[in-house]
């Protein structure tokens, strides 16, 4: 039987949940009809993207599903590995070489995929020498970039968890990674694609932090991590979610153990001149988008948020959030990508039923998913013209 104090903690979780259902005024359009374009019955996906051309690729990290490869590509309904299998196979000998375990892939302006490999399978501290960012050039399907990300920004407790690009600065351009550490500190990675050097910003700031007393409230429980023997404890997730403005000068970021977004200045961001006491100065804070895994902008300007508490789509349009569907079908949307065909592509891999959360007991359902819907807009490509 659970104690008082465990039944007063789920109702105010629920409670604080519904508060944050409300403060998301309903949109006065009709939902977008949600349409199933992919579907996995092995390992489960979280990462997805839809390049310029259309292509799809998605990522299965190596979180003990056995996924056969961790960077896959859906061809015809199937899903193939991609580059190939054997860039998918770890080399304890060649961590920079191969593959070991991807949490993100994204599609840039200039017809690559990058590959955001954490080299931390199971949570566990990275591996040293293969934490990286693989550019994949997709007209003739080779690796042409390789940048192994330096301990001085990979800590023991760091799980690199999403990135954006704007290949408009610098040389090469530059990359911005999450840091969603689940045991340490939050913060951004920024990265110079042209040498590879990286820094940290905003480290284990509150904004890149799990938000206090936060407890999610998923499928009407409270989501706890709950293992088979022990007890309880919450889900603390850093900084995960991130994505750029139409004009590439704001970040936008949040905790995935949280419910608001956040955007600061990408021009202070990279310069390291600016002190992170003035950078922490200029951060905005966007309200209450709901509990989200992955957010994605569009050229309109607006970003879209999923709300894994609610099986729902949010978007924040002109200072206003508001929610576009929610569905059942929306079971933990994961990453969000935008294609050029105008629909909003998302991954749905129930990742709060794993098994880890639920006593040692797996809920999950196969299937995973790949859903869209349509959005009427474009994806941000800040490329130079």
């Amino acid at each position: 039987m659970k104690s008082l104090t465990a039944t007063l903690a789920a109702a105010l979780s629920i409670a604080l949940a519904n508060d944050a259902a409300r403060a998301a005024e309903p949109s006065t359009a009709p939902a977008p009809a949600i349409e199933q374009v992919a579907q996995f019955d092995g390992a489960m996906p979280t990462g997805i993207t839809v390049a310029p051309n259309g292509r799809m690729f998605v990522n299965f990290p190596q979180w003990g599903d056995n996924a056969p490869f961790t960077v896959g590509e859906v061809v015809n309904g199937t899903t193939v590995p991609y580059p190939d299998l054997a860039t998918n196979q770890p080399d304890p000998a060649a961590p920079a070489a191969h593959f070991i375990s991807v949490q993100s892939v994204v599609a840039d302006g200039a017809n690559r995929l990058w590959v955001l490999d954490t080299a931390a399978p199971g949570f566990r501290t990275p591996q040293p020498g293969g934490a990286k960012l693989v550019a994949i050039d997709l007209a003739t399907n080779t690796i042409v970039r390789t940048i192994v990300l330096p301990d001085s920004v990979v800590l023991p407790t760091t799980y690199l968890n999403d990135v954006r690009f704007d290949l408009r600065q610098g040389e090469a351009g530059v990359a911005y990674i999450t840091d969603s550490s689940n045991a340490g500190i939050g913060g951004i990675i920024v990265v110079d694609l042209a040498t590879g050097k990286a820094f940290r910003r905003l480290s284990g700031h509150a904004s890149t932090a799990p938000e206090p007393d936060f407890t999610p409230v998923v499928d009407g429980e409270p989501l706890m991590n709950r293992p088979a023997n022990g007890p309880a404890k919450p889900v603390r997730v850093a900084s995960d979610a991130i994505a750029l403005s139409a004009d590439g000068s704001l970040l936008y970021y949040g905790p995935l153990s949280g419910r608001t977004l956040y955007a600061v200045p990408t021009a202070a961001l990279r310069d390291p001149r600016v002190s992170e006491a003035d950078l922490a100065g200029q951060i905005r804070d966007m309200g209450a988008k709901g509990a989200s895994d992955g957010i994605a902008e569009d050229d309109r300007g607006r970003v879209f948020a999923g709300d894994y508490e609610h099986n729902a789509i949010r978007v924040l349009d002109q200072g206003k959030w508001s929610t576009v569907v929610t569905d059942p079908a929306i079971s933990w949307p994961d990453t969000l990508s935008i294609g050029r065909d105008g629909y909003l592509y998302f991954t749905a891999n129930q990742l709060h039923r794993q098994a880890g959360f639920h006593e040692g007991r797996d809920l999950r359902r196969k299937p995973y998913a790949v859903l869209r819907i349509r959005i009427d807009s474009g994806p941000v490509l800040l490329t130079r013209p």
